[in-house]
């Protein structure tokens, strides 16, 4: 069953690049990047191999890549900078996610968020979904854009490189790029997990307070 879904969606995704071109390109990595979980590890090696073939060019392939995850981004972060914020801030107690983390998440990314956006446009999984923590803390727009661009860049040509050199192989390439899923979701879980135990922790104390405290 998800072999099929899967085979699917890479149909969809080869179809489409070879229909539209670099506008291809731009458009599934701009679904990719917003919080879809198209593969780009299909994307941008199949992209790859057309460069091998002469129909791309490399450098080309990696703008309208990171073009198109910047786009997607945008998206993200819209949803994250008003919707989600709403949410989170009116139904986080229920997720118990209080005021305080919120807090704890806009320092972070006012501080940390260039390289925290820029380190997960590089890692599979994480760089789908994290525009829109970006912007559920608000994150300052400028840095949001340059970061996203550079590290989507860099991800497009990677991948992209490694297609036109494995060429009529480019498929290959996919199962190396999943073997990090597992430690990846591992390490999201135990961060989830842990963020979960110490909110519990923190309830847990306020309940047995005195009431005068």
């Amino acid at each position: 069953m998800i072999d099929r879904l899967l085979g699917s969606i890479s149909t969809l995704v080869i179809a489409s690049i070879a229909t539209l071109g670099y506008g291809g390109v731009i458009l599934m990595m701009a679904i990719e990047s917003a919080c879809i979980p198209l593969p780009s590890e299909v994307i941008m090696p199949f992209s790859g191999y057309l460069v091998a073939t002469g129909r791309f060019n490399l450098n080309l392939v990696a703008i309208a890549g990171a073009l198109g995850c910047l786009l997607g981004s945008y998206a993200a972060y819209y949803v994250g900078a008003s919707g989600g914020r709403w949410a989170i801030e009116r139904y986080g107690r229920y997720l118990l996610i209080s005021p305080h983390e919120l807090e704890i998440a806009d320092r972070f990314f006012e501080r940390w968020g260039g390289p925290a956006v820029f380190l997960s446009r590089l890692l599979p999984v994480v760089r789908t979904f994290i525009a829109f923590p970006a912007g559920v803390a608000r994150m300052r727009f400028l840095p949001f854009t340059v970061y996203t661009l550079v590290g989507s860049y860099i991800w497009c040509l990677g991948l992209a490189w490694a297609g036109m050199k494995l060429g009529q192989n480019w498929q290959s390439l996919a199962p190396y790029i999943h073997r990090f899923d597992g430690v990846i979701a591992v390490l999201l879980a135990l961060g989830a997990g842990f963020i979960v135990y110490n909110r519990l922790r923190e309830i847990a104390s306020a309940s047995k307070a005195p009431a005068g405290d």
